[in-house]
């Protein structure tokens, strides 16, 4: 399948995405052409995961057994992993609505109602929801926003966030990674925390940056001050977010690239919640409520 792309452009940055698949960033590049999120060719491109950069709603990250209690029942949802959860909402391989698009804004649109019953598989979730994200781009910025909006009868657990992978190697020079945590969360062995946020050790302490080199992490922190930052020397890559995006989760994929996820919730926080944890900033949407929150990308020095 051929996906529809849409683009558009600043004196800075250069920003592909597809409303097709998700509303996701197929590529986000430097006026130079250098790329800012890990760079993709449309042609291998099968679901989101092959993206620049995804949007994770109703909730982020996993959900154990893909299976969670909420106002006195249980809630199971379709397992979408093979090993045995649901994982990053079931907005991301869906088609989008573009509502509006002009020379540096880009808006995208989804109704979950539009799902089901003769019009595609039906959503692995519930309540029925809006959403909204919208690309700006302004100066060496680019701000994703992103409004969740329960439009069910009833309340419903929520949350969101935001995946991109960001161009680790910049001429050939491993960046140092900087950011304000101080908590984070044991896990098993499916990366579910196992508990409440802890402090954060040495070794896991990026409040002073430092390069990553050989280390392999899949870790969610919290007490996040919404800032991080790649530092290559002659330019860097900020990272910035709303108050509303508590976690930051940090990915070193197999490919090479960085994910730098802001997020609104712990993993698996349905259940942690449910269990009397504290700290994971589950929210609970009443019936016409929105939570909405904005995160930027800003390029610093020569790119």
């Amino acid at each position: 399948m051929t996906f529809r792309v849409e683009s558009i452009a600043s004196e800075h940055l250069t920003l592909e995405i597809l409303p097709e698949m998700g509303a996701s960033v197929l590529n986000l590049r430097a006026a130079s052409g250098r790329p800012v999120l890990r760079a993709v060719n449309l042609a291998d491109v099968q679901t989101s995961s092959q993206c620049a950069s995804f949007t994770l709603l109703p909730y982020s990250n996993r959900i154990r057994d893909a299976r969670f209690m909420f106002g006195g029942r249980e809630v199971a949802l379709r397992v979408n992993t093979k090993d045995g959860l649901a994982q990053h909402g079931d907005v991301r391989n869906r088609p989008w609505q573009v509502t509006r698009v002009s020379e540096r804004h880009l808006r995208c649109d989804f109704d979950s109602r539009r799902f089901g019953e003769g019009h595609g598989e039906a959503m692995n979730w519930p309540w029925a929801f809006t959403a909204r994200v919208e690309y700006l781009l302004h100066g060496p910025h680019l701000d994703t926003s992103v409004t969740l909006t329960n439009v069910d009868t009833s309340r419903m657990p929520a949350g969101m966030g935001l995946h991109p992978y960001f161009a680790r190697l910049q001429d050939g020079v491993d960046p140092r990674l900087g950011f304000g945590a101080a908590l984070t969360y044991d896990t098993d062995e499916r990366q579910l925390a196992t508990g409440g946020a802890r402090p954060v050790r040495p070794d896991e302490d990026y409040r002073t940056p430092g390069q990553i080199g050989e280390r392999q992490i899949d870790r969610t922190f919290t007490a996040w001050d919404g800032l991080a930052r790649l530092d290559w020397g002659a330019r860097s890559v900020l990272l910035t977010a709303d108050n509303v995006y508590s976690h930051l989760v940090v990915y070193t994929a197999p490919d090479g690239s960085l994910a730098l996820e802001p997020v609104t919730h712990a993993t698996d926080a349905f259940n942690l919640a449910a269990q009397g944890v504290s700290g994971t900033d589950m929210r609970t949407l009443e019936p016409g409520q929105s939570l909405a929150g904005t995160a930027r990308i800003t390029l610093e020095g020569e790119w």
